[in-house]
């Protein structure tokens, strides 16, 4: 299968958007065309599970992206993941280092890392409304716990859609059908070269804080950047000040500034 996906620009550079785990291809509104207008070709794809990409056979979400980029041709691109989708960028630099050129982690999750006593409460109260037939109730806990103080009703009402749609695909789904995810080591993440932005919101869960510093020290090429605005989902919160960081790190990446295994801290 194909995922879903829509393309923008027409510049030598890719550039792949990957979604969190509670949103869909359309929560990069607010930077597509903008990275598109700048010169890149943009792809952004729903992941299957979200949004209009089903949930129809057993799959892995990294080797789904690379599938897609093989589907349109592009050999080696810049990857932009939020959340869940960072861990998927993550996971394809790790398994096809030489198809990603660059990686833009904003809020990432990080394979292998154990949830917080905080997460791992989040994540009970989550199951119990979804086993008990609550979906209502288990959508508005992920948009209260994952939108920072700055998140517009719009990008609430966005995100409240999104995982409503996710639910719904992924409740449907067989057990077999379920995502398998590729096992990644601590080595394999040490042996990125490519460089790298990670960001992560000051009103993030702590999680995403200390995940920050583990990339931090584990990427060789790692650029931090804390957002003292920003909670879980920068690219819904402050979509202009997210597309202007990306564009800066991109332009950077491109031209050689931030050369592969050189800190950029």
């Amino acid at each position: 299968m194909t995922l879903s996906h829509d393309l923008a620009g027409a510049g030598s550079s890719t550039v792949v958007l990957l979604h969190s785990g509670v949103c869909d291809r359309r929560m990069w509104d607010g930077q597509f065309h903008a990275l598109a207008g700048a010169g890149h070709r943009v792809v952004r794809c729903d992941l299957r599970g979200f949004g209009d990409s089903p949930v129809d056979a057993p799959h892995t979400h990294a080797e789904d992206v690379r599938e897609l980029l093989d589907r349109l041709g592009v050999e080696r691109a810049a990857v932009v993941g939020s959340s869940f989708g960072g861990r998927v960028a993550l996971e394809l630099a790790a398994r096809h280092p030489g198809r990603v050129s660059a990686l833009a982690l904003l809020g990432s999750a990080l394979p292998g890392m154990a949830p917080s006593e905080e997460l791992c409460a989040w994540g009970a109260r989550e199951d119990a409304l979804i086993e008990a037939g609550d979906l209502d109730a288990a959508v508005e806990l992920n948009v209260d716990t994952w939108l920072g103080p700055e998140a517009s009703e719009a990008a609430r009402a966005y995100v409240r859609e999104a995982q409503r749609r996710a639910f719904d695909l992924q409740l449907a789904a067989p057990e077999e059908n379920h995502p398998v995810a590729p096992e990644v080591t601590r080595d394999d993440l040490a042996a990125i070269r490519a460089p790298a932005l990670v960001a992560v919101g000051a009103h993030d869960l702590p999680d995403f804080r200390a995940i920050a510093d583990e990339l931090g020290n584990l990427l060789p090429a790692a650029r931090r950047v804390d957002l003292d605005w920003a909670g879980h989902l920068p690219a819904l919160e402050r979509p202009d000040e997210t597309a202007r960081l990306l564009l800066s790190f991109l332009a950077q990446a491109v031209d050689g500034s931030l050369s592969p295994g050189v800190s950029a801290r």
